[in-house]
């Protein structure tokens, strides 16, 4: 029987004496004032038993994992109709580029790269006024949880609006091809305090479980979104969640996951666990260092992923 506890701290004890440990983001004063030293690791089953090691209880910014959250959100106010706004495709760019709006017509590629997320916070306002939209997220996250101490950190959000300008830049573009409805500035207000989330990685694993359990939340047995729309969020987070690394995180890992240039990854093992890992220093590709090799040698030891035989 595989002893979880035992991998989970094993690989916490590696990643503390890793030399290589990445850069953290350095244009988000916040982020990059965060102790490249530190790791966490949360691990919760089905059944809700969790293995935790290494900084789990400390909040970090999630930054770009909650688009997974917000993008749950918008499909439940809009459903299918999100996909004439949004592709499904992976971009094969960097999370803030540009190039491809121009020849795509306003449409991003993906929920996940910064434009599409964009898209997505601009229908979030379709329901509701900023504040209000903020606050349906924050519920949604900590209902989800089932923990009330997330929240926003307003030194990140004040922080990214200050340095946002490339953000600015993909919101007036698309705003120029009929696909942003409200004020860019408004919608960037949205966008950059949804990624400014602060959460700890067992918090994170918490919030992350209605993807591994089929839609339900594990904790109240209701409904969070359908089996059906469960499933595509996992897919577009296996095919687009790591930006123009998402191939790489597939072919190293093997699972679902959702990178942020905080540090933290979310990945979901579906019908087993609900993975966080956190580590401040990124890779080339903005995703986080440790993060992916945790989770490389999770798998390699229980067989988890989605591509193994059952």
């Amino acid at each position: 029987m595989t002893d979880l506890s035992a991998i989970v701290a094993d690989i916490a004890a590696e990643m503390a004496d890793a030399p290589d440990r990445g850069t953290p983001a350095d244009y988000i004063p916040p982020l990059a004032a965060v102790d490249p030293k530190r790791f966490g690791m949360a691990v919760i089953e089905a059944d809700g038993t969790c293995h935790l090691a290494g900084d789990t209880e400390e909040s970090f910014s999630i930054q770009s994992v909650s688009k997974v959250f917000a993008l749950t959100l918008a499909l439940g106010a809009v459903g299918d109709q999100l996909w004439k706004r949004v592709g499904r495709e992976p971009s094969g760019s960097a999370f803030n580029s540009i190039v491809q709006l121009e020849s795509e017509h306003g449409i991003p590629r993906n929920p996940f790269i910064n434009a599409g997320a964009i898209v997505v916070a601009d229908i979030l306002l379709g329901r509701y006024e900023p504040r209000e939209a903020l606050g349906e997220l924050l519920r949604f996250v900590r209902a989800a949880a089932g923990e009330d101490g997330i929240f926003i950190d307003e030194a990140v959000a004040q922080a990214e609006q200050d340095t946002g300008f490339r953000n600015l830049a993909l919101a007036s573009y698309m705003r120029a091809f009929g696909n942003l409805h409200h004020d860019p500035h408004v919608t960037l207000g949205v966008y950059f305090h949804q990624c400014a989330l602060a959460m700890s990685c067992r918090q994170l694993a918490l919030a992350g479980r209605y993807l591994a359990a089929g839609g339900v939340n594990p904790t109240t047995g209701r409904n969070v979104v359908s089996a059906q729309r469960a499933r595509r969020i996992n897919a577009l987070m296996l095919t687009c969640g790591h930006y123009d690394g998402s191939g790489e995180f597939a072919f190293r890992v093997g699972l679902p996951g959702k990178s942020g240039v905080g540090g933290g990854i979310l990945a979901i093992a579906p019908g087993i666990a609900s993975i966080a890992v956190w580590s401040p220093g990124l890779n080339e590709r903005g995703n986080s260092q440790l993060g992916t090799l945790a989770l490389e040698r999770l798998v390699q030891r229980t067989g988890w992923s989605v591509f193994e035989p059952r």
